[in-house]
């Protein structure tokens, strides 16, 4: 079904309508990945966000410009971690059900979210289809209004938020980075600059084994027949086609970064800042580390996305 695109000014107007449910995040300084990056490093902490990601801004957004009568039936997705758990917090937020459609082999972690936060979960097979095919059959039997992960144009104004806030807290910024894998905080992230800081470059981290973004910003048409083959669960997902739309005719570029690289950041967050990120999330600060040359003497803003990690598989120890 094609999805109307939202607008800058539909950014902040999320930003109004979730202040007071979402948390203002901190943004993080290190002087230490400052000199390794050869840049001004500014950390925008969404995995401290509720929920412990950034997903909160969207599925807010989305549950909030509900009318009474669309919030009484509730609300549905298909999410294999971090958007599930967001969307049911929201929920939980304005008292309305939330069904989330989880494939089999989702992180541990992420599930435990889903669950915290109440709302009712539907196993299914790993498979695109079979999470769509699932989800209509639920909104047929609940009149659930669904609210996709991330090509909805509510969820894509939502994270876009996150930008907004960062550009109040750390001030004119170069360059900001981003994780993509479906593509609505990237997406989000566009319509934010073009509202606050149209002179700022969007760049986006992608994983070597999911790069179906830069191969379709390359190409420009959507790449959708790759199998995804890396360590950022939260990045395997194809990209939107509004997502790609909107990030399209922003003219954003991508770096693309291996797990071996994502890691490594990923180790970094935590020994250095001293916190705990996903893979996902830990991309954006590897990309800046590949490429120094890229980001040289500039005021950077790096979004960290998200914080829920399965802590019995860390990814250094096999």
């Amino acid at each position: 079904m094609p999805v109307d695109l939202p607008v800058a000014d539909d950014v902040l107007a999320a930003a109004a309508r979730i202040a007071g449910h979402a948390s203002v995040t901190p943004v993080l300084r290190s002087r230490v990945l400052d000199g390794m990056a050869g840049c001004e490093l500014h950390f925008k902490a969404e995995h401290l966000q509720r929920g412990g990601a950034f997903k909160f801004r969207g599925a807010c957004n989305a549950v909030w410009s509900l009318s009474g009568e669309e919030a009484a039936r509730g609300v549905v997705t298909h999410s294999s971690g971090n958007h599930g758990a967001a969307l049911a917090l929201a929920a939980r937020s304005r008292g309305i059900p939330c069904h989330v459609v989880v494939p089999e082999g989702a992180v541990a972690a992420k599930l435990a979210n889903i669950e915290r936060h109440g709302a009712t979960v539907w196993r299914c097979e790993p498979t695109l289809a079979a999470r769509e095919a699932t989800c209509t059959r639920i909104q047929a039997g609940t009149g659930a209004q669904l609210v996709h992960p991330y090509a909805d144009a509510r969820v894509i104004a939502g994270q876009g938020t996150a930008t907004v806030e960062l550009v109040g807290q750390a001030g004119a910024l170069n360059t900001i980075v981003v994780p993509v894998g479906g593509g609505g905080l990237a997406a989000g992230t566009a319509l934010a600059l073009a509202a606050v800081a149209p002179g700022c470059r969007l760049v986006l981290a992608e994983p070597a084994g999911a790069d179906d973004t830069a191969r379709s910003l390359a190409t420009g048409e959507r790449q959708t027949d790759l199998v995804p083959d890396t360590v950022c669960d939260g990045l395997r997902a194809t990209l939107g086609a509004p997502n790609f739309a909107l990030l399209r005719a922003w003219g954003t570029e991508v770096v693309v970064v291996d797990d071996a690289a994502t890691v490594a950041a990923m180790q970094l967050a935590w020994q250095v800042l001293k916190q705990v990120v996903e893979p996902s999330s830990a991309i954006a600060l590897a990309a800046v580390l590949a490429q120094p040359a890229r980001f040289a003497g500039q005021r950077v803003g790096v979004v960290f996305t998200g914080g829920n990690v399965d802590l019995g598989a860390l990814p250094w120890h096999g």
